[in-house]
C-alpha cells in the first residue's frame, strides 16, 4: 500500500516540526551542561512524533485487531512516561515499574509472553512454566527498552540501529508471507527515517535537530520486544527461531549487558549513565560521530544478516545459541580491556593521541547520553 508508506514519511516529517515548537514553549529540550556537548537546547520528540504518526497511520489505514489496540494502549502509556521523564527526570525505579505493569498487561489480556525458547540446547524445544515465562517476559521488555535507551548517545544511531532490527523482522516476515507484520515494520521504518534526517541535521542543517528522547527510546525498544513475541511465540507458526532473535538486536543487547555487569562489578548502579558504550569507545580510538554511526551500524547489519541466514539456512539453533554466546564473550572482553587494547593500537600505529582516563579514576560524572539517565 504505497499510499500508507508515503502518509506515514510526510506525517512524520511535519510532525517533527510541529511537536518541537510545542516542545521549546513547555520545556521537552535537552540543555547543555557539563555532561551533555551539544549546542543549544534541541527539542526531545523524535519518538512522540514517531508513535503518533504510527498511531493516526494504523487506525486510519489498518483493521484495528484487539492485540493492535493493546499495542497502542501499552505504547501510550510507555511513550507519556518516557515525556514525563524527559521534563522530569522520574526515578529509573518508577519507570522500571511501569515497564513491568506493561508486561503483565501484555501477558494478562494479550497473552504476549516468551514461553517458548525453541531447541536453544538440544534437540528438544525449552517450554517454560507459567511462572517462568511470566519472569523472562518482563526481563525480556524492561531488557529490550533499556538497550534501545542506552544506544542513543551519537546523532543517528537509534534511529540506524532500530531500522535496521525493524528491517531485519520486516523481511522475515516478507519471506515467511505475513504481510500484515512486514508492512508494520516497513511502516515503522519509514516513520523514523525522518527523524533520522533531521537529527542528523539534513536538508535542513542542525538549526532544525531534534532528539528522540526517552518517549522514542522506550516506544522502540517495546516494539521490538512485540514483534519477536509475534515472530517466535506463535502456537501454529513461529516466522522466525528464538534464537535469530537475539541476532537481531545483537549489538544494543550485548552493549547493554556489558555495560550492566561492568557497573555492578564496580558497586554502581547498572543504570548509571557513563562513557564506556561502545559509541563512546569508538570515539576514543579517534572515530568521527559519522564513521562511528557507520561502523556500529555496519557491525549490527552483519550480526542480522548471519540471524537472517541461518534462519533461512536451518541452521542448528543450539550452534546459532552457541555461536552467539561465543560473540558475546569475544564482545565482552574486548570491551572490558578497551583502555589498554587503545593504547596498544595507538602505539601500534605511532599516534600519541592521549587517553582520557579521568571519568573511570577520579570518580567524575560522566557525560550523559540523548536517551539514557
Amino acid at each position: 500500500m504505497p499510499t500508507a508508506f508515503i502518509f506515514v514519511f510526510f506525517t512524520s516529517f511535519c510532525s517533527l516540526f510541529v511537536f518541537r515548537k510545542v516542545a521549546k514553549r513547555v520545556g521537552l529540550v535537552d540543555k547543555p551542561n557539563a555532561r551533555k556537548h551539544h549546542q543549544g537546547v534541541i527539542p526531545l520528540v523524535g519518538g512522540v512524533s514517531i508513535f503518533i504518526t504510527l498511531a493516526i497511520t494504523f487506525l486510519l489505514f489498518a483493521h484495528i485487531t484487539p492485540d493492535a489496540l493493546l499495542f497502542l494502549v501499552c505504547a501510550l502509556i510507555l511513550v507519556i512516561t518516557g515525556v514525563v521523564d524527559d521534563r522530569y527526570d522520574i526515578s529509573f525505579k518508577l519507570r522500571l515499574i511501569i515497564q513491568a505493569g506493561v508486561s503483565f498487561a501484555m501477558m494478562l489480556i494479550g497473552d504476549k509472553s516468551l514461553h517458548n525458547l525453541g531447541y536453544l540446547m538440544g534437540s528438544e524445544a525449552i517450554e517454560l512454566s507459567v511462572a517462568a515465562s511470566y519472569l523472562i517476559t518482563v526481563l525480556g521488555v524492561i531488557g529490550a527498552i533499556n538497550a534501545f535507551n542506552m544506544v542513543d548517545g551519537i546523532d543517528g544511531l537509534l534511529g540506524g540501529l532500530a531500522s535496521v532490527t525493524f528491517g531485519a523482522l520486516g523481511f522475515m516476515f516478507l519471506v515467511d508471507g505475513n504481510m500484515d507484520l512486514a508492512m508494520t515494520c516497513g511502516l515503522i521504518v519509514t516513520a523514523i527515517v525522518p527523524y533520522i534526517m533531521l537529527n542528523l541535521g539534513f536538508p535542513l542543517g542542525r538549526r532544525f535537530k531534534v532528539f528522540m528522547g526517552d518517549a522514542g527510546s522506550i516506544f522502540i525498544g517495546f516494539t521490538v520486544i512485540w514483534l519477536l513475541i509475534e515472530a517466535t511465540q506463535g502456537e501454529n507458526n513461529t516466522y522466525i527461531r528464538p534464537v535469530t532473535a537475539l541476532w537481531v538486536i545483537a549489538i544494543p543487547l550485548m552493549d547493554m549487558a556489558t555495560i550492566m555487569v561492568r557497573r555492578i562489578r564496580k558497586g554502581q548502579s547498572p543504570f548509571r549513565p557513563d562513557r564506556e558504550h561502545l559509541h563512546h569507545i569508538c570515539q576514543r580510538i579517534g572515530l568521527s560521530s559519522s564513521m562511528s554511526l557507520f561502523v556500529i551500524c555496519t557491525m549490527a547489519i552483519v550480526m542480522a544478516g548471519v540471524g537472517i541466514w541461518s534462519d533461512m539456512e536451518k541452521i542448528s539453533e543450539s550452534v546459532m545459541f552457541a555461536s552467539f554466546l561465543g560473540v558475546f564473550a569475544v564482545y565482552f572482553f574486548v570491551i572490558s580491556h578497551i583502555w589498554r587494547i587503545i593504547t596498544f593500537i595507538h602505539k601500534l600505529f605511532g599516534t600519541n593521541k592521549p587517553i582520557d582516563f579521568s571519568l573511570e579514576t577520579q570518580g567524575q560524572a560522566p557525560q550523559q547520553t540523548n536517551s539514557e539517565k
